[in-house]
């Protein structure tokens, strides 16, 4: 089984030793074998990387990797023969406005009776989880509000739900090209002080020093001057920001450089319950939001970053996120956490002449206030000066 894995790592360019392979083995048959498929990753990628630019390209055989095995162990409800593709309907216009919408209530009642009645698979039809077609159910096909069921997105963005486990990469914060700019607005963010060791010398105190010592050289040192403003960041992640990830880890950058208390977390669409530092350890390490508004004051700048382009149903109804089962919407989760960060704004990607077409953007824009601001020079400035003040 693992030789698979091995070969899967050569082929994809990572130089993986004979050697490494067989120590892998033998930590597996030692006491310190993983007990769980995140121990097993850790204890994988540090025996057989040695060089940490490769990291992202392990991640993906890894996942590709795990996920087959999944399959093989047969541990998802819905059969893997159903979500083969082999044809896809090509809708006209008219057949795809054509299409009805039945609403967040009857939409989860239709996928429940399905999964109950379902015997077979279906391909190319409009009713059952299949694959291509029209259907509600599945994926590679089109339907205007839908559950995506085990296949990639087609590109149109109307899902409502995902019947997946998906896997995201942070943002990298060691991004140098096009951080400049960024670097420049949020700049506007500064209130300085200085705290820590005295690290820096004096100069105007050292002149003085030493004429009142009639010359003898009387050195002053002083703590160094730093950014005082506390950042907080909470970041969006994976679907239809992976449009937006060279933008985001400019900004990532530019803030990593610019502030001195930056604290940064990952949500995805819209904050629920929790939040995660790591994508690679989301679904087992994820911190409480209340432990979050706990744990930084008012006194914190918010910046959320995200597209806020969603399925409505993820703001104003509770279940409505698309890949868990939330107990509160995301609007309520909104509402407490501006009640907390007074001094909190909204950067989207997505550039601000489509913001109108967005009803999930209309939604979060009126949440925050009217406080989103596109990620251009006059975007970012504007919401600098409003954290600033």
């Amino acid at each position: 089984m693992l030789i698979d894995f091995f070969t899967r790592l050569r082929s994809a360019g990572i130089p993986v030793s004979i050697q490494e392979y067989l120590s892998l083995l033998e930590l597996l048959r030692s006491p310190a074998a993983p007990a769980s498929t995140e121990d097993f990753y850790h204890l994988a990628r540090m025996a057989l990387v040695k060089d940490e630019t490769r990291y992202d390209r392990f991640d993906q055989v890894f996942a590709a990797f795990i996920g087959r095995l999944q399959t093989q162990a047969g541990g998802a409800d819905i059969p893997a023969d159903w979500l083969l593709q082999t044809i896809r309907k090509h809708l006209s216009d008219q057949e795809k406005a054509a299409l009805e919408k039945h609403g967040w209530d009857r939409l989860m009642e239709m996928f429940r009776e399905r999964l109950a009645e379902q015997k077979e698979r279906h391909a190319g039809g409009s009713k059952w989880i299949g694959t291509g077609g029209s259907s509600p159910f599945g994926h590679g096909g089109y339907h205007p509000e839908g559950i995506r069921v085990g296949g990639p997105s087609a590109g149109n963005r109307t899902a409502v739900k995902v019947w997946e486990q998906r896997q995201y990469r942070d943002y990298d914060d060691q991004q140098t090209l096009g951080t400049r700019n960024f670097k420049v607005a949020l700049r506007r963010l500064r209130r300085f002080a200085r705290q820590g060791a005295d690290l820096e010398l004096d100069m105007p105190g050292t002149i003085r020093g030493t004429a009142q010592q009639a010359g003898l050289l009387d050195l002053r040192w002083v703590p160094e001057r730093h950014n005082a403003v506390k950042v907080l960041m909470l970041l969006d992640v994976g679907g239809s920001m992976d449009d937006h990830v060279a933008r985001i880890e400019s900004l990532f950058s530019a803030a990593r450089s610019e502030f001195k208390h930056l604290e940064v977390f990952y949500f995805h669409n819209c904050p629920y319950e929790s939040v995660w530092r790591h994508n690679e350890r989301r679904q087992g390490a994820r911190i409480d939001t209340w432990d979050l508004l706990r744990s930084y004051g008012e006194d914190w700048r918010l910046i959320l970053v995200g597209d806020a382009s969603m399925s409505p149903y993820e703001l104003l109804y509770p279940g409505g996120s698309i890949e868990h089962n939330n107990a509160e919407t995301g609007a309520a989760w909104l509402q407490r956490i501006l009640s907390h960060w007074p001094h909190a704004v909204w950067l989207n990607p997505e550039p601000s002449g489509s913001w109108p077409y967005r009803q999930s953007i209309a939604i979060v824009r009126e949440l925050m206030h009217d406080r989103m601001h596109g990620m251009t020079m006059d975007g970012l400035e504007h919401a600098m000066r409003f954290l600033a003040k």
